[in-house]
């Protein structure tokens, strides 16, 4: 496993090599905006990556702010935005330390959790309930990327396998209220998985 530093992410987008985008907003996110589960607030997006789910936001009235530590990041978010003639803020700041001057309503995480090492997990999820508004809700996509050398007890990644049970552990009942139902299961284009769900902060 590389050093995951925001050089390890500019090369990336120096090279082109860009796995996890989509070209397009997630499907998922699609959905919960399309059936009003998601309507316009003040939401994050830590590791905004190329922009397109901050476009989606930004169409669709919400009041969004990108966080990315990869200038490369930031640079085609916002050449993203000017692109379709939309207005909305993207941070250079590392999600660990970035600390928001108001709270947020909603926190839209896909693809930041899996590109973090684990030994950070504990401090982001803070993170997550520090920038969350009580009642506010964060809208989630756990990447599940089973790798065979797990079983031999291997750190595998980026991106890393967000097991359930230790989101469990990680978003635990002291901040985060879980749905009864089970989470979406959204296909990705890598040919993993996500598990999509909505979490309510205590």
């Amino acid at each position: 496993m590389s050093a995951l530093t925001p050089n390890f992410w500019q090369e990336h987008f120096d090279q082109g090599r860009t796995p996890w985008d989509r070209g397009a907003p997630s499907p998922q996110l699609l959905d919960w905006l399309n059936s009003k589960a998601l309507t316009p607030c003040r939401i994050a997006v830590p590791g905004c990556g190329k922009g397109w789910e901050m476009v989606e936001f930004a169409k669709r009235g919400f009041d969004v702010v990108g966080i990315d530590y990869t200038a490369g990041a930031v640079k085609e978010t916002k050449a993203l935005l000017a692109q379709h003639a939309l207005k909305a803020e993207v941070v250079k700041a590392d999600v660990l330390v970035y600390a928001p001057e108001q709270s947020f309503d909603a926190v839209y995480e896909q693809t930041c959790l899996c590109a973090l090492d684990p030994d950070n997990w504990i401090a982001y999820s803070e993170q997550l309930a520090r920038w969350v508004r009580p009642s506010g809700r964060l809208y989630v996509l756990f990447m599940q990327v089973e790798r065979p050398g797990a079983r031999e007890g291997l750190k595998q990644g980026p991106p890393f396998h967000c097991d359930i049970n230790a989101m469990h552990a990680l978003f635990n009942s002291q901040h985060w209220q879980w749905p009864d139902a089970l989470p979406t299961v959204v296909p990705h284009p890598s040919g993993w998985n996500e598990l999509a769900l909505c979490l309510q902060r205590k």
